[in-house]
């Protein structure tokens, strides 16, 4: 496992509309940056898109340069090995400790090693501390 990591998601709150994230993902891979976890929510009118790329501040910038509406939120980032269980002890290590998880995403691939798991909690810098064993 890899080490938990506190990290700034970035978050553009925008007017929905087709095409949106395309043109954020475009505007992001056209300058080399990667993104490692996106997520996208969509009520009503309102999108929202999260992102962890490979350069967040290049990123924000160049998010904000092109007029979106950016902010940024405190994210625990975690790479996990892709072992039937894997999550669920990291959950109960949290619970255990009172630490409520109010919001997380994860992805891995079929035939990948490890998972990228993107979460948050009640408290990131006690949770970060947990799980790192300190």
């Amino acid at each position: 496992m890899r080490e938990a990591k506190l990290m700034q998601e970035i978050v553009i709150d925008d007017v929905d509309r087709i095409g949106i994230l395309a043109d954020v993902s475009r505007l992001l891979g056209d300058m080399g940056i990667n993104l490692s976890a996106v997520s996208v929510r969509v009520e009503g009118e309102a999108v929202q898109i999260r992102l962890v790329t490979s350069s967040q501040s290049y990123a924000r910038e160049a998010l904000q340069d092109a007029g979106y509406a950016v902010r940024e939120h405190d994210v625990i980032v975690m790479e996990l090995p892709h072992h039937p269980g894997f999550l669920c002890r990291i959950a109960e290590a949290l619970a255990r400790r009172d630490l409520t998880i109010t919001d997380l995403r994860a992805t891995v691939p079929d035939d990948g090693d490890t998972g990228l798991v993107v979460f948050s909690c009640a408290n990131n810098l006690h949770a970060i501390q947990l799980l790192r064993g300190r």
